[in-house]
Formats: C-alpha cells, structure tokens, sequence
C-alpha cells in the first residue's frame, strides 16, 4: 500500500483555553505499531481519541483508508456528518481504553458478541465462533462464561482486547491499556498485544512502558504540551534521541 492507512495532518483541539493538539501531523502506514509516549496531558489520549472521533477537532484533518473522517465536503462546503455516519467510520477502528468498560452483566463471551451482533447486525453462530476463537487467543478459553466481577483486571483487559477485535477494524488503538493494572498482570496484557503486532495489526498504543515500545513498536512519538517533539524509529527516539526535551523525558523516566 502506496498510502497510509491514517493520514493526520495539522490537526488542533482545545478544550476551553487549554490547547491539548497543537498542529499535529503524522502517518500511520498499514501493519505500523507506533508507540505515543509523553508526560500526562501531552496530548497523546486527545490525539487517540480524535481519530476514533471520542472528541472533534478544531483544525486540519485526519484520514483513515482514505476517507476524511467526521465531515464531507458538500457544495464547496464542509458538512458535519451525522452521528450514524459517523458511526460507521468509527467501525474501522478499535478503542481498549485504560480501564476495561466491560458490561458487568455479561459473560466474557457475551461481551464481545454484542458489537458483532447488535451493531454489525451479523449472524449470532458465525460471530459466536469468532469469539471463542478470540477468548483461545488472549488465552482465556476456560473463562467463556465468567462475569467481569469474576475475572481479574489483566483478563478483563484481554476480554476487551478480544472484544475490539470481534469487530475486525482495520486500526487498534490502546490508551495506556496497562496503566489501571497491579504490576504482576501488565505481562499477560502486553504479550496479547505483542502477538496482535506480529500478526500485522496496524496499532496505536499509548503507553508508559518503554521496555514494550522498544521490543515491539516500529516508530516512536514523544509529544510534549500537545505537540510532536520528536518521532522515528524506536531505536533511534528511545536509543539516541535528537531532542533535549525527549532526553529529559526519557532521563526521568527509565
């Protein structure tokens, strides 16, 4: 593929006075794992969430497989699409966020068979299948028919991994997907992610652990005060960075 799958270029986005992005541009090429690391509030969860549409830009534009995402140019003119068109652009992407969101009154399977079959209107024993194929893959098998409230973070974690992915997107974004985890369970969650990394998952991760970022990501980002500082390849950015703000950055935290 000749273009990226996300094209984000001079995107900006304030909260108030606060300007969490401030003209950002960046490329997401297919099968790329980019690593977003920064200090709290640089921008890298508004940056998350502006491409799965969680929060609307003020400025420039973000693609995704080519289509402008949230607007449509209508008569030279620039439409705000519909929440069920936007709806279904957010189809192709898939969101686990730091704590779990699972439906507390559903089983682990049944919690990924409800995207599948109430919003895909798709066939209940084909997407029954997939799920029990899904629960093998983050290693859960034997815990089909377990509520969240009997499950640990790190499997719910991994449910909500298996449930994003029952909706085949095309991009997998993770927001800090360890950070609401007790240290003894972030292991089980990142060796999902780095399976889903080998099997040629577009994915963006938004993540504190650099051991991850360096064994796995293709590029890294360092964003400071809701700008890019410094990207490139994770060797380079984590190994010998450029920048005297990704240095500090990194200085303090290894």
């Amino acid at each position: 593929m000749t273009k990226p799958l996300v094209a984000i270029r001079s995107v900006s986005k304030n909260f108030g006075e606060f300007q969490a992005l401030k003209n950002v541009s960046l490329d997401v090429w297919p099968g790329e794992v980019m690593c977003l690391i920064g200090a709290s509030g640089s921008g890298k969860t508004t940056l998350l969430r502006c491409i799965n549409q969680l929060a609307t830009i003020d400025a420039g534009g973000i693609w995704l497989d080519g289509e402008l995402l949230g607007v449509r140019e209508q008569g030279g003119r620039l439409r705000r699409l519909t929440e069920r068109e936007i709806g279904r652009q957010r189809l192709k992407t898939g969101m686990v966020f730091q704590r779990f969101n699972l439906f507390p009154h559903k089983t682990a399977l049944e919690n990924i068979t409800e995207g599948p079959t109430q919003v895909q209107g798709r066939k209940a024993d084909e997407v029954r299948a997939e799920a029990i194929e899904l629960l093998r893959r983050v290693g859960l098998s034997a815990k089909a028919d377990w509520y969240p409230a009997q499950l640990s973070g790190g499997q719910q974690q991994r449910v909500a991994i298996a449930r994003a992915l029952a909706m085949k997107p095309m991009l997998m974004l993770f927001d800090e997907p360890t950070s609401a985890l007790d240290p003894e369970l972030v292991g089980e969650v990142l060796a999902v992610m780095k399976e889903l990394a080998k099997s040629g998952m577009t994915m963006m991760v938004v993540t504190h652990e650099l051991g991850f970022a360096r064994e796995v990501a293709d590029r890294v980002v360092y964003m400071d005060q809701g700008a890019i500082v410094e990207h490139g390849r994770a060797s380079d950015v984590l190994g010998a960075p450029r920048e005297e703000r990704t240095k500090a950055f990194l200085s303090a935290v290894i």
